[in-house]
């Protein structure tokens, strides 16, 4: 039986470090304008260190943000039995809502439409989750429901970080609720 080996706790601890210095160093200025060595500076370690876990800043930026895809995923799903067509769970507001701290980092990985590095990894993590959920319920159309409302859940997030959509977090978290809802319902 392989498992997979156990992570060695020095590096999550660096990875961690790394993550809360882009994290603090993305409130003060735009990504663009992180330096890898201011970076380093603020989490403690050396700059062969960070590319030890890192191909570049983009990298770890994704990683920093993973927490946003597992928030996004969990609030889509934190629903039992009927699904209210109109409003959103109550977590998917709280996700929208907080999203406001970091919104100009997502926006630097996240492009209009849903592109970018953290569209990737939503689009990848919530499609996974959803066809999972439709194979679980039979459901012979699971593929392209899934795809469907993996894009469209990208897609409406970033073009609300944009700018693009003019609404509130819970209005938007209402709109883009009703919208998956008659995707699930479509077939």
């Amino acid at each position: 039986m392989n498992r997979p080996a156990p992570e060695d706790p020095r590096a999550a601890r660096t990875r961690a470090r790394l993550r809360e210095a882009l994290l603090a160093e993305c409130a003060e200025r735009p990504l663009e304008e992180v330096g890898v060595a201011a970076l380093v500076r603020r989490a403690g370690v050396g700059r062969a260190t960070f590319y030890v876990h890192y191909d570049g800043l983009e990298a770890l930026a994704v990683d920093a943000c993973a927490d946003v895809v597992r928030d996004a995923v969990e609030a889509l799903h934190a629903w039992r039995g009927r699904p209210d067509p109109v409003h959103a769970p109550p977590a998917l507001a709280e996700f929208f809502a907080s999203l406001t701290p970091h919104a100009a980092l997502y926006r630097s990985l996240l492009a209009p439409g849903g592109g970018g590095p953290l569209g990737r990894v939503l689009h990848r993590d919530l499609r996974a989750y959803s066809l999972r959920e439709r194979e679980l319920a039979g459901a012979a159309d699971a593929p392209l429901v899934a795809s469907a409302v993996a894009a469209t859940f990208a897609g409406v997030l970033a073009d609300w970080l944009h700018g693009l959509l003019d609404a509130t977090a819970a209005d938007i978290a209402d709109q883009v609720w009703q919208l998956l809802v008659a995707l699930h319902a479509s077939r």
